[in-house]
């Protein structure tokens, strides 16, 4: 396996293929880089080379007690891309990675950087505080990690069979082994990490990061998100960066880069190369 240690220790397993304009990729909690198959295949096949890692404590990655927060997600990020010397990069993050993307961007600059896309993300502020009325409330949260603690196995088929990807919708026709797939990344994890997780892509305010940024961004966000609600994230970062665009989706799931790989893929693929 591909690997490297951060400057902290910790062991981080990556993918690397094909050769051309680096696409590097950052997933979703508490999966791992396998969450992107769909995509690393498409653009693998289009001419592009496509990296992606497991986080510290998810995946194949060492399933370490600390540093479960942004800073050190970003901090890991850039090791990659600098080990890597990745330049003239696009960064895509779904859900807690695309904050892990514009964190990245805000903490380590733009040089290594040509444009971004955010899916279904946590930023601006997932969390409902008095300057982020529409956010969840904190007991949301409080319960992930209380179900994550009773049984952990029990609460990751739940969310998968459930709105990750919208089976709980009427009509809404489940996989079987997409709910599989997507318990076997997360069973694969460290405990510890995604329980610190669940606080870290909650309750991070990526605010000041969004501002900072000006290489353009493309903001995916469906109107039916269950995950992470549309109405205080898409809209509002897409406002916050300084060269954002906003791209809405209908009836999509949280989780439409599996279930809906075809339109996605073909939407960053024109904004890649527009």
């Amino acid at each position: 396996m591909a690997t490297i240690k951060t400057k902290d220790g910790v062991e981080i397993y990556y993918k690397d293929w094909g050769s051309g304009q680096p696409i590097v990729f950052s997933h979703g909690w508490p999966l791992s880089a396998d969450d992107w198959d769909a995509q690393m295949l498409f653009f693998l096949n289009h001419g592009y080379r496509v990296i992606a890692h497991d986080r510290r404590g998810h995946g194949r990655s060492a399933q370490v007690a600390d540093g479960h927060d942004m800073d050190h997600y970003a901090d890991d990020l850039a090791t990659v891309t600098a080990h890597l010397d990745l330049k003239n990069a696009i960064h895509i993050g779904h859900s807690t990675g695309g904050g892990e993307v514009v964190h990245y961007l805000a903490r380590h600059g733009e040089s290594r950087v040509a444009k971004a896309a955010i899916l279904c993300a946590v930023p601006p502020l997932m969390v409902k505080t008095p300057a982020n009325p529409n956010g969840l409330p904190k007991e949301v949260f409080d319960g992930f990690q209380t179900a994550l603690a009773a049984n952990r196995s029990q609460f990751y088929r739940d969310v998968a069979a459930g709105p990750f990807y919208g089976y709980n919708r009427p009509g809404a026709k489940a996989s079987e082994a997409v709910i599989q797939n997507w318990w076997r990344q997360g069973m694969m994890g460290g405990a510890k990490a995604h329980y610190d997780g669940i606080v870290a892509f909650s309750q991070t305010d990526f605010t000041d990061d969004l501002r900072k940024i000006t290489v353009p961004v493309l903001v995916m966000h469906s109107e039916d998100d269950q995950i992470v609600p549309y109405v205080a994230a898409g809209p509002l970062s897409a406002k916050l960066l300084k060269n954002g665009t906003l791209k809405t989706y209908k009836g999509f799931p949280h989780g439409m880069p599996t279930t809906e790989a075809a339109t996605i893929n073909a939407d960053l693929l024109a904004f890649i190369r527009g």
